[in-house]
């Protein structure tokens, strides 16, 4: 018979191994720590294994008491880990509880959007239904919808993290198969087409923001680039910027729907940095109602190449373009820990709807405005790197 002392001091030093108690009851101590309550029993001439908990949420007492009921139930003639299945346990039940346990050790704003994430798009449609009747179409309708929205990045993270929720049900023997194991994104998913653009490695970040600040051409394009840099606009919506757009109170970019690729309005929080460049581009705005004006015609925005030239200028022709500080800063930020769903929103990736529009252009609008003073004050340490030096700071 097992002790508490021997069970608390149970550890693997690399191979699997077991602790019996009594009557098939034993704990399975596996090498990352975890410890396993099982039943091991005989039904029908088969050898079969019950899952009866993990410690220390099932200390010794619950488990001996949760043996002998399903011992008590073999001898009326029934299969424990069949009944076990068809308890009617719950999506939502049954990914509530492979949270507490995938969460352990994750980054907390990651795991935080996880179940953000669940508690929006899948309880809502499925939560409620027992897990014997959800099958690879039900998840694929799940994702599809996500898909509608133009959130196709997400509704692969969805489907990945609803895979992760059935393996842990079938491991804990509350369903007997995974329907989500059976499909792949791309089976239930268009595919997304992507351009390319020539970008900057990460590593390469710093020497190119020294460039950008010692730039000797002209003041509109050092500081359109500095201020690209910071927030990582599209081209097209930086050069078209005007003074009517920014609220330096509010520390905020209000762009409106007709300059933006998606037709639907777009915030951009405002670091203390980029509103030091913008301060700095009013004083030589004499009155004009763009921020960046041409050189010909100050009536009208500076072209795209001048921006592009000046990298050519600077060393990085077929090295990087304007839209590649998006794709730089959407990799930095996603390996620091940020939200995926906070990034993709102020990349202005999603495609919304007329409806939604109003709404989700301000969604996360603090989260995201903390996320863009972290990579402001991250560019500021880049510039104080060698080239080389890891530009992996913590967010």
């Amino acid at each position: 018979m097992l002790t508490d002392t021997q069970i608390r001091n149970a550890r693997s030093s690399g191979t699997p191994f077991k602790l019996f108690d009594a009557r098939g009851l034993y704990l399975h101590v596996m090498p990352n720590g975890g410890r396993y309550w099982r039943f091991k029993y005989r039904f029908c001439g088969k050898e079969k294994v019950l899952a009866l908990g993990v410690y220390p949420d099932v200390p010794l007492a619950r488990a001996r008491t949760r043996h002998q009921a399903a011992r008590e139930m073999l001898a009326q003639g029934s299969d424990p880990a069949a009944a076990k299945r068809t308890t009617a346990t719950t999506f939502e039940s049954a990914a509530r509880a492979w949270y507490r346990h995938w969460m352990i050790g994750r980054n907390a704003r990651h795991a935080t959007y996880v179940l953000r994430r669940l508690e929006a798009d899948v309880f809502p449609q499925i939560g409620a239904r027992p897990l014997s009747e959800l099958s690879a179409s039900t998840f694929r309708e799940v994702v599809q919808k996500i898909e509608r929205r133009g959130a196709v990045d997400i509704a692969k993270r969805v489907l990945q993290t609803c895979g992760q929720v059935m393996r842990h049900a079938v491991a804990h023997d509350l369903v007997s198969r995974n329907p989500v194991g059976e499909i792949k994104p791309s089976d239930v998913l268009q595919p997304r087409k992507r351009r390319n653009y020539p970008r900057v490695g990460v590593g390469e970040l710093p020497d190119l923001l020294r460039a950008i600040d010692g730039y000797v051409g002209g003041e509109h394009t050092r500081l359109a680039l500095q201020l690209m840099s910071l927030t990582f606009v599209r081209t097209s919506e930086l050069i078209g910027a005007r003074w009517s757009e920014f609220d330096f109170d509010e520390l905020r970019w209000d762009i409106p729907a007709e300059r933006m690729k998606m037709r639907t309005p777009h915030v951009v929080p405002l670091s203390t940095q980029a509103k030091a460049v913008l301060e700095k581009l009013k004083a030589i705005s004499f009155d004009r109602e763009l921020v960046f004006p041409g050189d010909v015609n100050p009536a009208k925005p500076m072209s795209n190449n001048t921006l592009l030239f000046a990298l050519y200028r600077m060393g990085y022709r077929s090295r990087m373009t304007g839209h590649g500080f998006r794709g730089v800063a959407s990799t930095i930020l996603h390996e620091q820990g940020w939200p995926h769903e906070h990034i993709e929103l102020q990349l202005a990736h999603q495609a919304r709807n007329a409806v939604s529009a109003a709404y989700n252009h301000a969604l996360y609008l603090e989260p995201r405005a903390r996320m863009m003073q972290a990579w402001a004050d991250h560019l500021d340490k880049l510039r104080q790197q060698k080239t080389g030096e890891s530009c992996r700071l913590a967010a």
